[in-house]
């Protein structure tokens, strides 16, 4: 019987590194995560136990940290391909690099308007993603946002879906919409300045799930994949992944008080799971 080894690949996960970049008046600080995998002529390592063209684990590791000293001093995008092309540069039997990396934001101290030059609050459960495949001809760039927390008052409702005999959930035209979404999508080319373009899209997320009258989840995941691929050329697709933070509103009818969408219980689980992926049609 012939075996042979079909798709394989390496490499080094969860490398935590944080940066403080330092201007002449103020200092910067980025901490990230980044995942590295590589794929190329690895057969006899498998096969073998030969192991002459293998690049340990603990050098992906190393080259990270050695190279955000001078690379990394804008977005995890232009960092991570960055990274992709010096292992595809210095290793002839890679094929294919896989560069990954999240970043977990902070925020600047401000007292009195006054941003402080070098002190930080916790941005919450918001993250900032990138993705990046890369060969010698071709490179895929996805970057995107995780746990994104948003929440509004009103402007949304639920009504007019399927009842049957196990249906207790009761219509609505005014309720809590929250989310703790993530949301990724691909770009058509590597654009020139990935930090601006991310925050434009993330902008324009936020702003369409304030604004829009939401009928359901789906509706709003809907019309903020459509607000993106329509003021973006650059962006090829877009996944929304959006778990509805259920705010259910609590009956005070039993104590003879009337509650007008003011006092809900808030749960984590069981919760709605809504997702969805928009391209342009013919792409």
């Amino acid at each position: 019987m012939d075996i042979r080894l079909d798709k394989n690949a390496y490499g080094k996960n969860a490398i935590h590194l944080s940066k403080i970049i330092r201007h002449p008046d103020r200092h910067d600080i980025r901490q990230i995560s980044v995942n590295i995998s590589l794929s190329g002529d690895f057969e006899k390592v498998h096969t073998e136990g030969n192991n002459k063209k293998v690049l340990p684990t603990d050098t992906m590791k190393n080259t990270v940290y050695a190279l955000a000293k001078d690379h990394f001093t804008t977005s995890i995008e232009a960092f991570g391909l960055y990274l992709a092309d010096h292992f595809l540069t210095n290793n002839s039997q890679i094929s294919e690099a896989t560069v990954s990396l999240t970043e977990h934001c902070w925020k600047r101290m401000i007292f009195d308007d006054d941003p402080h030059p070098h002190s930080f609050v916790g941005g919450g459960s918001e993250k900032h993603e990138t993705h990046i495949i890369k060969d010698h001809q071709h490179t895929l760039l996805s970057s995107g946002i995780k746990d994104l927390l948003i929440l509004k008052t009103t402007d949304s409702g639920f009504e007019h879906y399927i009842k049957d005999k196990y249906t207790t959930l009761k219509e609505t035209d005014d309720r809590i919409f929250s989310t703790e979404c993530d949301i990724t999508w691909i770009y058509d080319t590597v654009p020139p300045d990935p930090e601006h373009l991310y925050q434009a899209i993330r902008e324009n997320l936020l702003h369409t799930f304030a604004t829009h009258k939401s009928l359901s989840v789906q509706h709003t995941l809907y019309a903020m994949g459509d607000a993106v691929l329509k003021t973006f050329p650059e962006v090829k697709e877009i996944t929304l992944k959006m778990p509805n933070k259920h705010h259910i509103l609590f009956n005070l009818q039993q104590f003879g008080m009337e509650n007008n969408n003011e006092v809900f219980i808030a749960t984590d689980e069981p919760y709605g799971y809504i997702t969805g992926t928009l391209s342009r049609q013919g792409q």
